[in-house]
């Protein structure tokens, strides 16, 4: 995952190098600020996947982007953008029958309307309870959640690695994988604060991790999330 705006000369040339030097086959962007939806492949051979505002004129805010490698091309089966805050995109996997469904977000901020907030999980949820069950099915983006460290109430669906304390948004995301039988996969994996922190402040004094991922329980073959 990655939250950065593309909307900016060499931006995307950057994520570009970055998802090479990584050896990512899939990467996925938040805040992307990109409009309108579509396809564009670069240069360099990756192809993005981007969802946006649609309308004419519409403001350079929000915008999800999924980076494909060319392996992860010759896996993708089909994707659709769900506006300016959802992309998905399913791919084939090596188990027959079983593909796997990829769902990119980006959420809005604690600080948003309820109301915003509402209708953005109600969407996500619908999108989730809409895939096949058989299916493998990840979740992952800039949620601006914070779901700290206690997880009384939630064992089933996350750890006690989180950094801080739970907020609203935090508890929103908590809920919906409980409700979509998802775990919360940073939750789980014991690393040094700098591994842990997705989010830092101009003054380096404030950590804050908001940007998750999450696979639905059934699948949890995960082997380790960390922050790079």
């Amino acid at each position: 995952m990655y939250t950065l705006s593309m909307y900016e000369t060499g931006k995307t040339a950057q994520l570009a190098t970055e998802m090479k030097n990584y050896r990512l086959s899939i990467l996925g962007i938040s805040e992307s600020r990109w409009t309108g939806s579509g396809q564009r492949r670069l240069i360099t051979a990756e192809l993005l996947l981007f969802s946006g505002h649609e309308k004419e004129n519409a403001p350079h805010t929000q915008g999800v982007v999924l980076m494909l490698s060319r392996t992860a091309q010759r896996a993708l089966i089909g994707w659709e953008g769900r506006g300016p805050q959802i992309i998905t995109a399913t791919f084939r996997t090596n188990e027959r029958r079983i593909n796997m469904d990829m769902i990119q977000c980006y959420a809005p901020t604690n600080d948003s309307d309820d109301q915003d907030k509402e209708e953005f999980y109600s969407r996500l949820l619908t999108i989730i309870q809409d895939h096949p069950e058989r299916n493998v099915i990840i979740v992952m983006g800039d949620f601006n959640a914070k779901i700290g460290s206690d997880n009384r109430g939630y064992e089933e669906i996350m750890g006690q690695q989180g950094l801080g304390e739970m907020n609203d948004n935090g508890e929103r995301f908590a809920d919906l994988c409980a409700t979509s039988d998802l775990v919360i996969g940073r939750s789980y994996f014991q690393h040094r604060r700098i591994h842990k922190a997705t989010w830092v402040s101009p003054d380096l004094q404030t950590e804050n991790q908001i940007d998750h991922m999450c696979i639905g329980k059934r699948f949890r073959t995960l082997q380790d999330v960390r922050v790079r």
